[in-house]
């Protein structure tokens, strides 16, 4: 996918924080960055095998916190209401 597109789909993030995750990301294995020598440059990012392992648990964890959601929320209210 590339940077851009991964921009406009993540709703919030600026462009350093994304960058800098990326690189994380890259850093610990879970995606390969290509740079494409283009005018302006294009720059793609693919997750690697380690990368797709964790479609699974963060599906899971996705489908938890979604049926959590309102306890979630609940106890953030009580607790800024404790502050």
């Amino acid at each position: 996918m590339r940077y851009t597109d991964l921009h406009k789909r993540i709703e919030g993030i600026s462009q350093k924080m994304l960058t800098q995750t990326l690189r994380a990301l890259e850093a610990d294995g879970f995606l390969t960055r290509t740079v494409h020598p283009t005018g302006p440059p294009r720059v793609d990012y693919t997750l690697t095998d380690l990368g797709h392992s964790l479609r699974t648990p963060i599906a899971a964890l996705r489908e938890w916190i979604e049926t959590n959601i309102n306890l979630i929320e609940q106890a953030r209210r009580a607790a800024a209401g404790n502050r």
